[in-house]
């Protein structure tokens, strides 16, 4: 009776590594990796059962369906490949384990029903997802029906022996089949990405969210067909489970954007092998008539992914930070911006313009550098040439030139004084860090710009940068020691939100929690989930006012302000405005004020028309605190 069965199981399983040694010869037409698979291997078990299912358990449900369902079917059918000895056959034990497995499965298989029953939720695929809980209950139901009958009887034959072969046969065959057509595919393709994954330093808790830098003398610049694209990022395409975590986050589809990470993730799976995607679309995304191909161009409307839906991302990593199976959308997204930028010039008209500007001025606002500072003229802020000394150097950032933000800026400098700090700015010296060329593929530019940065920090002494701009705090810091090969420049950079909690936290501010209106800190994207830094501004904001609440979406799942990846000057159609999405989670929980800690921020939020909560930098209401202690 189980030596049938067990017979059945080994030929699925056999037909199951055959399909995903399709899989893998589809990947490997990618372009080579390096892998340290030893390390990946070992690591294998604490990335699947720790930093996946963390993610996973953030669902209500999810971690427990997944646990039950995968959990009861892997202990299954190992033990059913085991029924081929024949004292285990012989042990009731082991029949009882079996049918104990098989019913665990059994119960994570209800779940997975009732996912898409009675009403299917937007952002679950459909198609043959549908066919996923049936098949499961076939072939386990099957092996339940078998254990149960040799746990009460000695007779290896009968109906419900036949009963149970064929169910299991059935249901191995129907589960073979899902492997092969997509839904299951992330059984094996997801270990493979988890062994071999681009980014190890994120698990574990770790942060890895620098981009990673490219050689301009390549025959390729960016990433034009699938096989553009290294075979293990191949693999993490595949790796997908569809289950629209990120589209739930991503502030570009929830403002009407043409851009769904899920859907962009499945239109790289098409652009490999073709297939039909059964989930939300990309709001208002023009139709793509491509039939996918490793060889064919992916960015098109004969293509995969519509171009429109490539500008779309504001690089926020909500998606990322989301994704169970540790996708990287973003990585993806900037290469093929990449090749559409470098190889085919292919940019959206205004961040053509934005990137002229930028190479022919220095910087974004096309003004003169001197003007930078011009905010700070009545502050005695001493200009750091070069040969010079000073204890820290003052990054201003893009935000300077805007008045608005100069009064951000003033607020910070005071406060520096009152520190007894010892510090001075790059004054006209200073160049833009180049976040903006790289976020939008333009890798030629933002090298040109680094360049220039690196040359012009080279000839001046400092012990550390201090920068109120989370997107130059995150360039400087992370991603400017990757430029010559990983041989670039490493400096101490620190988020204005932490010098000044490190300067109250050491007595050198003195704060008198001021009472009013209660306050909302707004997590920006490149300092939270880029850099994992969101408790220095809450301690900053509970010492300096008496009134705090949290928005729903706060920390490392908090919304982006629309501000970031290239967004503002890619002339990207939308629905609704990011930021007045943002602005309406800040009224519904309360808000008054909301405080930020970015230019970009500051510039998105202000600009959101009607009654809304005032905007201050969190600098401004630290200095009040200090001013009234």
């Amino acid at each position: 009776m189980m030596l049938t069965a067990a017979g059945l199981v080994w030929v699925l399983c056999v037909g199951g590594l055959l399909v995903a040694g399709r899989y893998a010869m589809g990947w490997r037409q990618g372009r080579s990796a390096v892998i340290d698979w030893q390390a990946g291997l070992m690591a294998l078990p604490r990335r699947y059962l720790k930093d996946v299912h963390d993610v996973v358990e953030r669902r209500p449900g999810a971690g427990r369906m997944h646990a039950l369902t995968a959990g009861g079917l892997m202990a299954s059918v190992a033990l059913a490949l085991l029924g081929v000895l024949p004292f285990l056959r012989a042990s009731r034990l082991y029949w009882g384990c079996v049918a104990l497995f098989a019913l665990v499965g059994l119960a994570g298989a209800v779940l997975v029903w009732r996912r898409r029953w009675p009403r299917r939720p937007a952002f679950l695929s459909g198609g043959l997802f549908y066919a996923i809980a049936p098949a499961i209950v076939c072939c386990l139901g099957g092996l339940w029906f078998l254990a149960m009958w040799g746990l009460v009887s000695d007779t290896q034959t009968g109906p419900v022996v036949w009963v149970g072969q064929i169910m299991v046969g059935a249901g191995g065959a129907a589960l073979l089949w899902l492997l092969g057509a997509g839904p299951l595919k992330h059984a094996f393709s997801g270990a493979t990405w988890l062994v071999t994954h681009t980014r190890p330093g994120r698990f574990g808790g770790g942060r890895d969210t620098a981009l990673r830098g490219m050689a301009l003398d390549a025959p390729m610049l960016g990433c034009v067909t699938p096989v553009d694209f290294s075979w293990n990022v191949l693999a993490s395409f595949d790796a997908c489970i569809q289950c629209g975590r990120c589209e739930q986050v991503c502030p570009a589809f929830a403002a009407g954007q043409k851009l769904n990470p899920k859907a962009l993730i499945q239109g790289m799976v098409h652009a490999m092998r073709g297939g039909v995607y059964t989930g939300s679309p990309a709001p208002g995304a023009p139709a793509v008539t491509g039939q996918g191909g490793l060889s064919q161009a992916i960015v098109g409307e004969g293509g995969s992914i519509h171009p429109e839906t490539l500008w779309a991302c504001t690089t926020c990593r909500a998606c990322v930070e989301e994704c169970p199976m540790m996708i990287e959308h973003v990585d993806t997204i900037v290469d093929l911006r990449r090749g559409q930028a470098l190889m085919h010039g292919a940019l959206r008209p205004g961040a053509a313009t934005a990137l002229r500007v930028l190479r022919d001025k220095g910087n974004l606002a096309g003004r003169p550098p001197v003007e930078r500072a011009e905010g700070l003229a009545m502050l005695d802020v001493p200009v750091l040439a070069e040969g010079e000394e000073t204890d820290i150097l003052l990054w201003l950032g893009e935000g300077a030139f805007d008045r608005r933000y100069s009064r951000s800026l003033q607020a910070l400098v005071t406060l520096m004084h009152r520190a007894g700090l010892r510090f001075a700015i790059l004054g006209e010296a200073e160049t833009d860090c180049g976040d903006l060329a790289r976020r939008l593929g333009d890798e030629e530019t933002f090298q040109m710009l680094a360049a220039d940065v690196v040359t012009t920090l080279s000839r001046r002494r400092f012990n550390r940068i201090v920068t109120a701009d989370p997107h130059a705090f995150h360039v400087l810091a992370n991603e400017y020691p990757g430029l010559n090969n990983g041989m670039g420049p490493s400096w101490v950079v620190q988020h204005h939100t932490g010098l000044l909690d490190e300067l109250v936290q050491a007595g050198r501010l003195k704060l008198n929690p001021q009472a009013g209106a209660p306050v909302a800190w707004h997590d920006p994207c490149y300092l939270g989930r880029y850099n994992g830094q969101t408790e220095a501004p809450r301690r900053l904001l509970a010492g300096a006012c008496q009134s705090v609440v949290e928005m729903e979406r706060h920390g490392m799942q908090a919304m982006c302000c629309g501000g970031g990846g290239g967004n503002p000057v890619s002339d990207v159609d939308a629905r609704e405005r990011i930021p007045d999405l943002r602005m309406a989670q800040a009224r519904q929980a309360g808000a008054a004020v909301v405080a930020v800690g970015c230019p970009g921020c500051t510039a998105m939020l202000e600009g959101v028309v009607g009654e809304q909560p005032q905007v201050r930098d969190i600098a401004e209401l630290v200095l009040a605190a200090v001013e009234d202690a």
